[in-house]
């Protein structure tokens, strides 16, 4: 599914009604593969419809457990490269500096604020930031500042939906999943092509 559609909280509502919130006739398959990049290993799963959950390393927060309790109670999770081959591959070049934006199938989850604020997210071009107020303001909650914080602190696609582009009012770098480290890398390889052997 297209980001776009994968972000639309009116299908979201739809998908979650058929795969989280109502008993099923059969138990969820999730596929999960590790690969390692220039950041550390990381960990992509997804399902039948498409990428659900990226794992930053040693990222902070409930992590992959808690997402699934929370949005694929039940599911069973296989090894399985294949299915994640695409979203490895597009992470490793992302990562690399030689993609800007990602042209993946999404299962993205959440509430429905969560999926409102991931969408503001995704909106802030690469190489730009945006601060949390403003996302707050774009989803028609300017004082939910706090709020838009805590959903980006469980995005369960990073990189993908680039809450790491999200920054204070006062543009200093504030809470990340992976580390406040890692998202001034981040920031750093989006300002300019990388130097040769700055990530690697």
């Amino acid at each position: 599914m297209p980001i776009s559609e994968a972000l639309d909280p009116a299908r979201a509502r739809q998908r979650r009604r058929r795969c989280v919130g109502y008993a099923r006739p059969s138990m969820e398959v999730l596929h999960a593969a590790r690969f390692d990049t220039p950041l550390g290993e990381m960990r992509s799963v997804s399902s039948s419809r498409g990428l659900v959950y990226v794992e930053l390393p040693n990222a902070s927060g409930r992590g992959f457990n808690g997402w699934s309790g929370s949005n694929a109670p039940g599911a069973r999770v296989l090894d399985g490269y294949a299915p994640n081959r695409g979203a490895i591959s597009q992470v490793r070049d992302f990562l690399a500096g030689k993609r800007d934006s990602f042209d993946l199938s999404l299962d993205l989850r959440g509430t429905d604020f969560q999926l409102e604020v991931y969408e503001q997210v995704s909106k802030i071009p690469y190489g730009e930031t945006a601060s949390y107020r403003s996302i707050a303001e774009g989803v028609g909650r300017p004082r939910a500042v706090r709020a838009v914080g805590a959903a980006n602190g469980v995005n369960p696609l990073p990189l993908i939906v680039p809450c790491h582009r999200v920054v204070a009012s006062n543009g200093r770098l504030q809470g990340y999943a992976g580390g406040l480290d890692m998202k001034a890398r981040l920031l750093a390889l989006e300002g300019g092509r990388p130097r040769e052997g700055w990530l690697l």
